[in-house]
């Protein structure tokens, strides 16, 4: 299991320590009086985003988390030590979610977010707190509270500028490779990508992320082949590369398929930008790539750019209209911000 987006985890914070009851005794003391210490506070439990990090394989081993229980109070009016807390360290664009599944706690974005998700137990009074001017000599002292438990769910979207999308074998591994880094594992079969895969393209003196998912088949939205859970991978993208394969038996229902699984995914996917391109376009014929050319232009309604991630051809002039889109989106939520700032 080398990708892990989603695990179902305990935490628990600790509990307080309890106070202490304990009088002071000692040799030529004319009065002694209660000297109990109050009890720690137990351990709080965090969630940090940190770097370094793109998988929540930590979490699939160890299911459960608790912080240490305060220490009870002592005598001489020691209090007790605080329990230590428990970070639980996830990569950006993690969501942490309630046991429900639905509602989302918090979403981790940028490296250095922390949140508290369970506050530890406070300590109980030792007797020496419930000294008053009649009370000279109380017999009594709290408990500790109790830490705070629950199940929560950690659910990894990640952060990229353009997405890759289309049905299997439409080449996305492919062109990953070749404007990339990345190796995702390439074959003449369906379904070799079986996690998503992030790669940084370098081009025009810029960078930006590229996220590959696995491939849509008709009825993914219902469980059918890895099903649409990937989609999560691509909902923070900018932009998306919907690439459909010019050796498949006819383009535009290619097309609509993938399209009509991202609008039953919902998620605002749908109202994305896109960007739609004919790939493995050197295994085609002049005939017959006109004809698939013309099916996916009445498909999408919009002219689909030409690519072969194999020779290069048109690849060049899709990563250019992926930045315009991308520079695009980021000068729009530059002035979104910057009217927040102004408008609170």
């Amino acid at each position: 299991m080398k990708f892990l987006d989603q695990a179902k985890i305990y935490i628990r914070s600790g509990d307080g320590g309890a106070g202490c009851i304990s009088f002071r005794r000692e040799k030529f003391i004319e009065f002694g009086g209660p000297d109990g210490g109050d009890g720690g506070r137990g351990g709080d439990v965090w969630a940090e985003c940190v770097e370094g990090l793109n998988t929540l394989i930590d979490y699939r081993y160890q299911q459960h988390f608790k912080a240490q229980k305060g220490e009870h109070g002592m005598g001489k009016n020691r209090a007790g030590a605080k329990g230590r807390d428990v970070v639980l360290k996830v990569p950006e664009g993690t969501q942490i979610l309630d046991e429900d599944g639905e509602t989302v706690i918090a979403d981790l974005t940028k490296v250095g977010q922390k949140i508290l998700l369970g506050r530890g137990g406070n300590g109980g009074f030792g007797n020496a707190y419930f000294t008053t001017s009649t009370n000279r000599a109380p017999r009594r002292a709290n408990p500790g509270q109790e830490g705070q438990e629950r199940w929560i769910i950690l659910r990894l979207k990640l952060i990229a500028d353009a997405g890759l999308i289309g049905l299997p074998n439409a080449g996305k591994s492919t062109f990953l490779a070749t404007v990339t880094a990345a190796k995702p594992k390439i074959a003449d079969y369906p379904f070799t990508t079986l996690h998503p895969g992030l790669g940084v393209v370098r081009a025009y003196s810029r960078e930006f992320v590229l996220a590959d998912i696995p491939g849509l088949i008709e009825g993914a939205s219902e469980g059918v082949g890895l099903g649409d859970r990937f989609l999560s991978h691509v909902e923070r993208c900018r932009v998306l590369l919907h690439l459909v394969e010019g050796t498949s038996e006819h383009a535009g229902k290619a097309y609509k398929t993938v399209r009509h699984e991202i609008e039953a995914y919902g998620h605002g996917l749908a109202d994305k930008p896109e960007i739609v391109a004919l790939s493995k376009v050197d295994a085609l014929d002049e005939e017959t790539l006109k004809e698939q050319l013309a099916r996916l232009k009445r498909a999408s309604k919009r002219t689909p750019y030409v690519v072969s991630a194999a020779s290069g051809q048109g690849v060049q002039e899709v990563l250019q209209a992926l930045l315009s889109v991308i520079d695009a989106a980021k000068v729009e939520a530059q002035t979104v911000d910057t009217q927040e700032e102004w408008h609170p």
